[in-house]
């Protein structure tokens, strides 16, 4: 808003600018930076390391100053958020407090968070009851399915969140992404809203980067600073990366500058190509001459005193300006040069209420002016306005923070100095978290579960931070439980409860949480992070049968999205050993077994899951599919119309009876069930593909091709619609385009064998056999059951003129499946070139047999049997 008044905040920034002291280099390269035109700024990404209490927030600070007095629009983010939504979403607040909101960013937010707490709901609903919970204790997180079932870390990234491959071929649905999906079409019938809660990055980003623009267009700069980027990076790393340097999610304006500021350097995964982009601006101490301009600024000139603070502060800045605060005029007022540091933050203050409260609120992580009261004594309890005003206090929005380097020295003084206060105050912090907790639960408990609620696992989790402090061994056994139900919720919240555990360990120098707390952090640098960190919990954590019955039933699920199904199987089945109840893991078994291709096994762990959870549709729509892959069509159709009963329209029920029904030779009545499916849900990709398929299956080519052409309007990176063109063209004889159409779902999805053989085909009806082979070939080593591309690359080496490959190929094709006719008759032409006459009769009579109007076979076993007869006569 142009010409509004400064605000408090920014006047206390200008004041703190004036006296800011060092950091000159950074602040003139700053500076410059703004100047410069954005086309010849050659500075636009800044990097601010070095270790707690260096200054890396302060020179934050003043550079957030520096920009906004040059016009700049700022936002600061900081540790505080959880994933890069919630960075978004404090970018955005923070412009809209200078007056720039992002409206449409800010609306597609909030429609995201509905639909996320819809999904949330419906998830809830479909799994309601599925697993007992201990006395006493809150039910695992439904919802959080959502997260774990994706291999996310959650949203918070996540960024990571990527879409799904789209519809599913019932043929093959894709692993991982499945129940889900499934759930969530139930409850959000726009596609868009499926497509934002599963891939709200790639949803919301494109948004947020077209409003940045609009403000970028009337301001010379916008600034955005990522403070304590330590903690943040792992999360933000790749997102950013992608926003700064790649066109993923739209173009960034050139007037953007972006720093960075945390402990370590930037992770070299991400980064490491752009040493020449990133400006690196690694801090140390202050020099002795910044401390001493600092001393001088603060009135402590006596050199005794001057020497005496150098030494104690080490010249790292927070204890220099802490040390200085009230200006100690003798070496006596600061004291013996031997004490602590914390001695020294508190010496000048002559209130013993006050001190006392300063030492007891360094134990919460972060408190508010409830945490105070709760941590201070009854006559320090209205002080918590005098805390916030301290030079070792960061505070944002009434919610505090205690430097790391002076915590850290509070704490340890108050460890050693009386462990039976440490113990007690520690206590009592965990039982105010808890008792919030409670009060939380005294309402009814939502839709999802209590772990889907963020405040209720924030107060969890200091709950657990402290309970660890205060007694590591009682409390360690309950908080790695509560790592089950984390990561259950997500990888982000794993993340965080591990983070909490090494803090407590840390504080609390208790060897057994630190033991914990690395070799989890450990696994969580691994390739599988959940795999890892979930194997060492069931190694070394002793749970009781419930918590390993359902760590079990996690790590199965993760198995089972990595395509290690043996694992994931052996997984389940312990869980089942342990619980034969569970219908989590009934249903994991199942899916395992369909996507190993064993339907008939899938069966039957669905059925149990029916039995368990009868009005769960995914159950039912699942146990139908795998009725469906085992050729069992009126058991499935019977599923399907279970699955319609549940919920009504059904759009992936309607779309799987249709393609039951068309299998099944029931057109017409397949066509209706397509049809009706796209009433309910135009924008299913799924439901115009299966139509198309069925109307390509009755050579009504012009209208199947409508349905593809539709379906990939509404999903253009969807690799299946394009395969089904190339299938088309090549029953209209068109190869070329039909080789173009293949080429392009192989393009989108290079595994993907049904594609890989359609172009196969394609290429040997163009007599480019040699291609042929090796697209065929392709399709074999990802599938080397399936008689289509087996036979198809036998028909190939024919017209090569490789007999010996060709009849191998075509023989293995017709063991995959001795109904192929097809196959038969080219075996049997074959075997004719190799005037092998009376296998190539048999051959076509077999043919003949399973297709009476094979007029080509006919005609061939014609041929073969003049020949035999001729090769009799004398």
């Amino acid at each position: 808003m142009v010409g509004r008044a400064p605000s408090r905040q920014e006047l206390i920034r200008r004041r703190r600018s004036v006296g800011f002291i060092g950091r000159q280099d950074e602040v003139s390269a700053f500076r410059d930076a703004l100047r410069q035109p954005p086309e010849e700024a050659a500075q636009f990404l800044f990097h601010v390391r070095g270790p707690a209490g260096v200054g890396k927030s302060t020179l934050v600070r003043h550079l957030e100053t520096i920009a906004r007095e040059a016009g700049a629009v700022t936002a600061c983010v900081d540790e505080s958020v959880a994933d890069v939504v919630e960075t978004m979403e404090v970018v955005s607040a923070q412009f809209a407090q200078q007056g720039f909101a992002l409206k449409g960013f800010d609306k597609l937010l909030a429609t995201y968070r509905q639909r996320r707490h819809e999904a949330d709901a419906g998830f809830a609903a479909a799994v309601a009851g599925a697993e007992p919970a201990a006395a006493g204790a809150p039910s695992p997180s439904p919802s959080s399915m959502i997260a774990s079932q994706l291999g996310l870390v959650g949203l918070g990234m996540i960024p990571g969140v990527g879409a799904f491959t789209g519809a599913v071929d019932p043929n093959q649905v894709a692993a991982g992404a499945d129940r889900v999906k499934a759930l969530l079409s139930t409850r959000l019938r726009n596609h868009g809203d499926v497509e934002l809660v599963l891939s709200p990055l790639d949803a919301l980003t494109p948004v947020f980067l077209q409003e940045l623009a609009e403000v970028a267009r009337r301001h010379p700069w916008i600034v955005l600073f990522f403070d304590t980027y330590e903690r943040t990076g792992p999360m933000l790393d790749t997102w950013l990366r992608d926003v700064l340097g790649s066109d993923r999610y739209g173009e960034l304006p050139a007037n953007v500058l972006v720093t960075l500021a945390g402990q370590s350097r930037l992770a070299a995964r991400t980064w490491e190509d752009w040493h020449d982009l990133v400006t690196d601006w690694p801090l140390e101490v202050f020099t002795e001459t910044e401390a001493r301009r600092l001393l001088t600024g603060k009135g402590v000139t006596d050199e005794r005193v001057v020497e005496v603070i150098l030494r104690l502060s080490g010249r790292l800045p927070v204890l220099v300006s802490t040390l200085a605060e009230t200006q100690p005029g003798t070496v006596e007022e600061i004291g013996d040069p031997s004490g602590t540091a914390v001695e020294r933050f508190l010496k000048w203050e002559p209130d013993p209420a006050r001190r006392t409260a300063a030492l007891a609120c360094a134990f919460p992580q972060e408190l508010d002016e409830d945490v105070y009261r709760a941590a201070v004594e009854e006559e320090a309890a209205e002080q918590f306005g005098w805390l916030r005003s301290m030079p070792f206090v960061t505070d944002r929005s009434g919610h505090c923070r205690y430097h790391e380097v002076v915590r850290g020295a509070m704490l340890r003084l108050q460890r050693r100095q009386s462990p039976s206060r440490w113990e007690q105050l520690h206590t009592r912090l965990a039982d105010a978290f808890g008792q919030r907790r409670e009060h939380l639960q005294e309402a009814s408990a939502p839709a999802a579960g209590w772990w889907s609620d963020e405040t209720w696992r924030g107060h969890r989790l200091e709950e657990a931070y402290h309970r660890l402090c205060a007694d590591p061994r009682a409390a360690l056994p309950v908080v790695l439980r509560d790592l089950v139900d984390a990561y259950d919720h997500g990888i982000t919240t794993l993340r965080r409860w591990t983070g909490v555990l090494a803090a407590a360990a840390r504080d609390a120098d208790s060897p057994e949480l630190t033991r914990w707390a690395d070799e989890l952090r450990t696994t969580l640098d691994q390739p599988a992070p959940g795999i890892a960190a979930l194997t060492l919990l069931l190694t070394r954590a002793g749970f009781d049968p419930e918590g390993r019955a359902l760590t079990l039933s996690i790590r199965g699920l993760d198995h089972r999205n990595a395509g290690t199904y043996p694992q994931a199987l052996a997984d389940y089945g312990q869980a089942l050993v342990i619980d034969p109840e569970n219908e989590r893991a009934h249903f994991g078994r199942g899916r395992t077994h369909q996507l190993m291709g064993r339907p008939n096994e899938a069966i039957a762990d669905y059925s149990r899951a029916v039995e368990l959870a009868p009005e769960d549709i995914v159950n039912v729509w699942f146990r139908g599919f795998a009725y469906q892959s085992a050729d069992r069509y009126e058991e499935a159709i019977a599923d399907f119309d279970r699955s319609l009963e549940i919920e009504g329209d059904y759009e992936w029920a309607l779309t799987s009876r249709g393609a039951t029904l068309r299998l099944m030779g029931r057109d017409e009545e397949a066509l209706a069930d397509f049809d009706r499916a796209i009433a309910v849900h135009p924008g299913s990709t799924r439901a115009h593909v299966s139509r198309g398929v069925a109307l390509k299956s009755m050579e009504r080519y012009e209208e199947a091709m409508a349905d593809f052409d539709r379906a990939i309007a509404l999903k253009p990176d969807y690799d299946w619609p394009f395969a089904c063109r190339g299938d088309v063209y090549r029953a209209l004889g068109r190869y070329e385009e039909a080789v173009a159409e293949f080429a392009r779902a192989v393009e989108l999805t290079p595994d993907y064998p049904w594609a890989l053989a359609g172009c196969g085909y394609a290429y040997n009806s163009l007599g480019r056999s040699d291609e042929a082979v090796a697209a065929f070939t392709r399709a074999i080593e990802l599938k080397p059951d399936d008689h289509w591309a087996v036979a198809g690359r036998g028909d190939a080496y024919r017209r090569l003129g490789r007999p010996s490959e060709s009849l191998a190929d075509l023989t293995r094709a017709i063991e995959l499946d001795p109904t192929y006719a097809w196959a038969l008759a080219i075996r049997g032409d074959l075997y004719h070139f190799l005037d092998r006459y009376g296998e190539a009769e048999a051959d076509f009579t077999r043919a003949v047999g399973l297709r009476p109007d094979y007029g080509w076979a006919l005609t061939s076993r014609g041929l073969a049997r003049v020949m035999l007869a001729a090769r009799k006569r004398p």
